[in-house]
């Protein structure tokens, strides 16, 4: 009786393993293509910039001279930030925003020329950025890719349950019989590539739910009416938020930034230049609106927006006097946002450089490789003319130990939740039609 219900509860698993990998192939492939693209994200706008590199020093003008420019470039706009240049001859980019929420980026060489401008929006990074976290259809794919994070998440862990050899052996398990030939060979690969991604890819997707719509305002609710941390998070959430909030955030209506009274932008930049902030370095006068958290306050604020967390520090300044009034960094974050901004660089590719990018994208060609294997084998296995989906289990298929697994996965994954719901309640009045036509032709 034991055997049989272990081959009951195989069987069902089986089951919803099947259905999640049919349902998320999709968006794993288009995820994981984009993903593995944003994670080159300094390369590719380090690219994009290329022709305001590599500048002329002779001749350099001061910041001030610098945002007289740009501002004379920009009408109707106002000065919200100054990028320090990530090497010395590079053109400096000062951002301007207007009271429409119109946006752009201004590149002013080091004699206070201006050489161009975009739209922050147009960047490669950016379009690539909205695709992998809303499809480009706004909240709907915000929903949409967050469900198929948590249908993929059920998807790894029913996988890894299918994987545990019975009896245990290494072969087949951990590595692959290549004496194995046909569809057998390809289950092989398909279930070994699989137990050797499954933490990784558990990780990544785990590292992206804070910013993803439904459960990220779950998890700021928890944060913030439960008193555990203190404080505005640094992340934003669904599709104003962008990837791991990094998309420009502005006010339709902006505070006014006058720098009338106190010390000009200049003498913040020198600050900001020996702080040594890692790239990207902004210096933001008082009530600039940021790209997350409030404004800042009456201080010019120097920062940080590093991908990678760990080397995320801000510094604020006196407008009148110049002095220093406070400094916080990663190591100053309540330990939950640490966990939080640690694995949002693990996620970008960018908590320790080349070899977190690596890993992320052959993750990314795992994933998806063992995604079209699993096709491939269906299409094998499935007899011609049917769906060739794995029979239910039938009757006490369901331990108590998946009961509450699956419960809490429910819980935990409330997009799952409700579609599990939804689901179950199709199932059931599916097979109430079922038993009505056969009972009426019979």
């Amino acid at each position: 009786m034991a055997t049989a219900a272990s081959s009951r509860a195989y069987g069902t698993i089986w089951r919803w393993h099947f259905y999640a990998g049919l349902f998320v192939l999709p968006f794993i492939l288009i995820l994981s293509v984009t993903g593995a693209i944003y994670l080159f994200k300094p390369q590719i706008d380090r690219w994009e910039e290329r022709e305001y590199q590599g500048q002329p020093m002779s001749g350099a003008v001061s910041a001030d001279r610098q945002l007289a420019a740009a501002l004379a470039a920009s009408p109707g706009m106002r000065f919200n930030y100054y990028r320090l240049p990530a090497r010395p001859d590079d053109a400096t980019m000062i951002h301007m925003i207007a009271r429409d929420g119109s946006q752009r980026d201004v590149f002013v060489s080091p004699q206070g020329k201006v050489l161009g401008s975009r739209d922050p929006n147009a960047k490669i990074s950016e379009t690539i950025a909205r695709i992998h976290g809303s499809l480009l259809i706004g909240t709907w794919g915000d929903w949409l890719v967050e469900l198929a994070a948590s249908w993929t998440i059920v998807m790894i862990l029913t996988g890894l349950y299918i994987w545990w050899p019975r009896p245990l052996r290494l072969a087949g398990a951990l590595w692959p019989r290549l004496s194995l030939r046909g569809r057998p060979l390809l289950r092989e690969i398909h279930r070994v590539t699989g137990f050797w991604i499954a933490g990784l890819v558990l990780v990544m997707l785990a590292s992206g739910l804070p910013w993803a719509g439904a459960w990220g305002s779950a998890f700021q609710w928890a944060r913030t009416e439960f008193g555990l941390v203190k404080g505005p998070q640094d992340w934003k959430i669904g599709v104003d938020g962008g990837h791991a909030g990094h998309h420009p955030d502005m006010p339709m209506a902006m505070p006014s930034m006058s720098q009338a009274a106190g010390l000009p932008l200049s003498v913040f930049v020198v600050k900001a230049q020996q702080e040594h902030l890692a790239f990207p370095a902004l210096v933001l006068p008082p009530h600039a609106p940021q790209r997350f958290g409030p404004p800042t306050g009456d201080e010019w604020t120097a920062k940080s927006e590093a991908q990678n967390r760990w080397l995320g520090r801000q510094v604020t300044y006196d407008p009148v006097i110049g002095a220093e009034t406070g400094r916080r960094g990663f190591a100053d974050q309540h330990v939950i946002d640490r966990v939080v901004n640690t694995g949002v660089a693990w996620h970008e590719g960018q908590l320790f450089g080349w070899v977190n990018q690596l890993i992320g994208v052959l993750t990314a060609i795992a994933l998806v490789t063992i995604s079209i294997l699993g096709v491939v084998m269906w299409l094998k296995r499935k007899p011609q003319g049917r769906f060739g989906a794995p029979p239910p289990a039938g009757a006490g298929a369901g331990k108590p130990w998946m009961i509450a697994a699956l419960i809490s996965l429910a819980l935990l994954l409330p997009l799952f939740g409700l579609s599990l719901l939804m689901l179950l309640a199709i199932d059931r009045f599916v097979s109430r039609v079922t038993q009505r036509f056969a009972a009426r032709q019979s």
